[in-house]
C-alpha cells in the first residue's frame, strides 16, 4: 500500500530545526526588508518579477496572492491549482537540479525548513541566489508565511483582507464545536509504521478546531509511531486518514485486522479526507477546517466563503 504522505516518511525524517526569530518587518532605505522564518534579513529591492518556489504549499500561496504568473519553476509536487503543473520543473522537494534553477534566473526563490535539504539552502546561497526560507508548523506560521510573501510579491492588502477571513471562518468553528460532546481522534501520516500527528503540528489544529481530542498526546513528540496495541487502548471515536481518495476502511483492516473492534470503525466514523488539501500549510488551511469540521457535523453545512 502506498504511503499517505507519499514520501512523508523521508521528508519527515530530515526535518531541520530552526528557530524563527521575531523581528518586525522594516523598510530600509530604497526597499523591503522581511524578516524569514530562519531569522534571516532578506531584502526586497523591487517586487520579483521571476520566482521559484520549492514547496507545494509555497505555490499555492504564490498563486492565491494573484501572481502565479511570476513562478518560473516549481516541483513535481506543486500540482495545485491546476495552472501549477504546467510551470518548469526544478526538482522534487528533496533533489534540485541547480543548472536548470540558473537558467530560469529567478530574482527570488522560496523554500521550506520541513522538506528541502539544508545543503540546497547552502548551494544557493553559494550561488549567490536570494533565498527566503518559510517554516508554518501551525496557523499563526501559515499566516506570517501568506503575510511576508504577499508583502514580498507587492499583495499585502489583499492578504489581510484574507487572512481576516480565515480568522472568521476558524471563529466560527471552534464557536460552533464548542457544543459537542469532545471526542477523541487519531490521525495518522503514515500507516506503516503506524505514525501520527502529534499536537505540536499543524494538522493537530484541525482536530482541536473541531473541538476532538487527539490521542497522540505527547508534546514532546511530534510524530510518534505507535504500536498496535496502544491503539487499541486508547481507542479513538474518529479516525482521520489523509487519501488520494483509493483507500477505504476495507485497507485499513486488511492492514489492521484487529481495528475492527475500534469505536470509530464500529460506529462508520473513518473519514478519509484530501492528502494535499489538509497535508500543505498554506492557504487552504482553513478550508480543510471547515472540510473536517462539516464531515463531523454535516447538518450544520459550515460554508466556506469565496473572495
Amino acid at each position: 500500500m502506498k504511503s499517505l504522505f507519499g514520501n512523508a516518511a523521508l521528508v519527515l525524517s530530515i526535518i531541520l530545526i530552526f528557530s524563527c526569530a521575531g523581528k518586525e518587518h522594516r523598510k530600509p532605505s530604497g526597499g523591503l526588508e522581511v524578516i524569514d522564518d530562519l531569522g534571516n534579513s532578506v531584502l526586497i529591492d523591487s517586487i520579483p518579477r521571476r520566482i521559484i518556489s520549492l514547496a507545494p504549499n509555497l505555490t499555492e500561496i504564490i498563486f492565491d496572492l494573484g501572481a502565479g504568473d511570476k513562478l518560473a519553476g516549481n516541483t513535481l509536487y506543486c500540482n495545485y491549482p491546476p495552472e501549477a503543473r504546467y510551470v518548469e520543473k526544478v526538482g522534487d522537494l528533496l533533489t534540485v537540479d541547480f543548472e536548470k534553477v540558473l537558467s530560469l534566473k529567478p530574482d527570488l526563490i522560496f523554500i521550506t525548513v520541513e522538506g528541502n535539504r539544508k545543503e540546497t539552502f547552502d548551494k544557493f546561497k553559494s550561488l549567490g541566489l536570494k533565498v527566503f526560507v518559510s517554516n508554518p508548523r501551525n496557523y499563526e506560521g501559515v499566516k506570517k508565511s501568506y503575510l511576508d510573501i504577499a508583502r514580498i510579491l507587492g499583495k499585502e492588502k489583499y492578504a489581510l483582507e484574507k487572512i481576516e477571513m480565515w480568522d472568521s471562518l476558524l471563529d466560527s468553528i471552534r464557536s460552533k464545536s464548542r457544543k459537542y460532546n469532545p471526542k477523541t481522534a487519531m490521525l495518522p501520516v503514515e500507516l506503516k509504521p503506524l505514525m501520527l500527528a502529534g499536537k505540536n503540528t499543524f494538522l493537530n489544529e484541525y482536530l482541536e478546531l473541531c473541538g476532538l481530542v487527539n490521542i497522540a498526546d505527547d508534546p514532546l513528540i511530534n510524530y510518534p509511531v505507535f504500536n498496535r496495541e496502544e491503539i487499541l487502548v486508547r481507542n479513538p471515536d474518529y479516525i482521520i486518514i489523509l487519501s488520494d481518495g483509493k483507500l477505504k476502511t476495507e485497507d485499513l483492516l486488511d492492514l489492521y485486522p484487529e481495528w475492527k473492534d475500534l469505536k470509530a470503525v464500529r460506529n462508520g466514523n473513518v473519514i478519509f479526507v484530501d492528502r494535499d488539501l489538509y497535508s500543505r500549510p498554506g492557504p487552504r488551511f482553513a478550508e480543510a477546517a471547515a472540510d473536517l469540521f462539516n464531515r463531523l457535523h454535516p447538518e450544520e453545512s459550515l460554508r466556506y466563503p469565496e473572495r
